[in-house]
């Protein structure tokens, strides 16, 4: 006999199991598939971990300069072991805490690997889930009503550049080192790149990024780029753009080293490890899709604006439908699906209002279009700037790199873009998102009183600026 359900979600990460809290308060009998821990990537290989190591690593630096703030320290000596420590326990709380979350919304959690089964005795439509088990036990048969796949991602590699956990790393093994290398090569500065980048210099590790475009983050407004490659080159960190890595040249001795064609001219880079940090691909493999009608369309499971398939009864959410691949993207994308489920007429969401953040040292977040896109887009752009060395609260934090950029439309006067390099920026992004959701004008956010001193000042200013008017500037 199946057990039969409203909803049931494929995958337990951040988009799957706030899919089912959202199910379960609409009073859906929903149940949860994942073969490892509820919280997926984010919680145990991505967001977190990554985040309480940046912390660690920014602590560090504070300390090695204390003496700035008039505070003596004598020679700071950095323990990985307890940074790990540190990590894991954050982790096992926030585990514990989505595990309690899980049982407050009764909702049914299969510890197997779920697959679609096509139409059969139990379903006259495709959509009934087997569960396998690891240790063998019999398949489990779920019959839901609606299926949400919400499996997420796994990292990229490179042809010629076999992982191999130890030597080669991807992202999911690095933060798993029990020690630090002296040195690393770091393939690809996109967001991920950028932040081990930062992170391990500030650790005291020898960095080498390199970068196959023609400059580091490239999704980001080039301007904030340019800064963030000015502040990473001041920490010690090589730096080499428009290279390109030559397959099955790597060689792994006491080093790792790997040749590369850097601006039509071959180097051969060597580090003691290298991780290798080229985006993500979305987990498609072994669902089952080809028992349906889903579209698979470059790598991505093809979705309507309600995150609904070719199959009407099936939807999709966060990495595994492209797109921007963040964890408050897939919450909000499984939202969006479970109300369109339930027939709550949920808005679409507009993803030029979805901000973006880098928690580099120092960090950068963003909301809306580039400069750059906003010139493409056929925008006559007017521009405001204000650096954070002119925010008394910087000084005060002794963190003054950086700036926010705000970009508008002449015409209309309303906000296109708001980017953000510097201190604390991840937490400022909120604002300018709610700036942009509202359609408000710089004029707008240069009239709301920012308190003194905050570091929030600089977008008031930066505000002001569109119109040269800032007060500090």
């Amino acid at each position: 006999m199946s057990d039969e359900y409203d909803i049931v979600i494929l995958g337990g990460g951040t988009g799957g199991y706030v899919a089912a809290i959202r199910a379960a308060q609409l009073g859906l009998k929903t149940a949860i598939v994942e073969r490892e821990k509820i919280g997926g990537t984010c919680l145990h290989r991505g967001c977190i971990p990554s985040k309480a190591l940046l912390r660690s690593a920014e602590v560090y630096q504070q300390t090695k300069k204390a003496d700035d703030f008039g505070i003596i320290t004598v020679n700071p000596v950095l323990n990985f072991s307890k940074v790990q420590e540190r990590k894991n326990s954050i982790v096992e709380k926030l585990y514990q805490g989505v595990q309690g979350l899980m049982r407050k919304n009764k909702i049914d959690i299969y510890n197997g690997y779920g697959r679609i089964l096509g139409p059969s005795i139990f379903s006259p439509l495709p959509g009934t889930i087997s569960i396998e088990y690891e240790n063998g036990n019999e398949n489990t048969m779920i019959v839901p009503k609606y299926v949400v796949i919400a499996t997420g991602s796994t990292p990229k590699t490179l042809p010629g550049l076999e992982i191999d956990g130890i030597n080669v790393m991807n992202s999911d093994h690095a933060l798993l080192m029990e020690k630090l290398p002296q040195s690393i090569i770091i393939v690809g500065a996109g967001v991920i790149g950028i932040e081990w980048a930062s992170m391990l210099s500030d650790f005291d590790v020898d960095v080498i990024l390199v970068e196959f475009m023609d400059r580091i983050l490239p999704t980001e407004d080039e301007e904030i780029a340019k800064e963030m490659e000015k502040q990473l080159q001041k920490k010690g960190v090589q730096i080499y753009k428009n290279a390109k890595i030559l397959p099955e040249t790597i060689e792994k001795t006491e080093m790792v080293s790997i040749q590369a064609e850097i601006n039509k001219e071959k180097k051969r880079l060597k580090a003691e490890k290298m991780l290798v940090s080229v985006g993500r691909k979305a987990n498609i493999e072994n669902l089952g899709i080809e028992n349906t009608e889903i579209t698979i369309e470059n790598g991505y499971v093809k979705t309507n604006p309600h995150f609904q398939t070719n199959e009407s009864h099936i939807y999709a959410i966060g990495d595994v439908v492209g797109g921007m691949q963040l964890a408050h993207v897939a919450s909000h994308e499984g939202i969006v699906a479970v109300e369109h489920i339930a027939n709550e007429r949920p808005s679409s969401i507009n993803y030029n209002h979805v901000p973006s953040c880098v928690y580099s040292n120092p960090e950068v977040a963003s909301v809306g279009l580039t400069e750059k896109q906003a010139k493409e887009h056929g925008y006559d752009t007017r521009i405001g700037r204000f650096p954070f060395t002119a925010i008394g609260k910087a000084l005060v934090y002794g963190e003054t790199e950086g700036f926010v950029k705000v970009i508008t439309d002449n015409k209309t006067k309303d906000i296109l873009g708001i980017h953000m390099v510097g201190p604390h920026v991840t937490d400022m992004i909120s604002e300018a998102g709610l700036a942009m959701v509202l359609d408000a004008t710089a004029w707008e956010i240069g009239q709301t009183i920012h308190p003194h001193p905050t570091l929030s000042e600089v977008l008031g200013e930066s505000a002001l600026a569109v119109d040269g008017i800032q007060i500090h500037g």
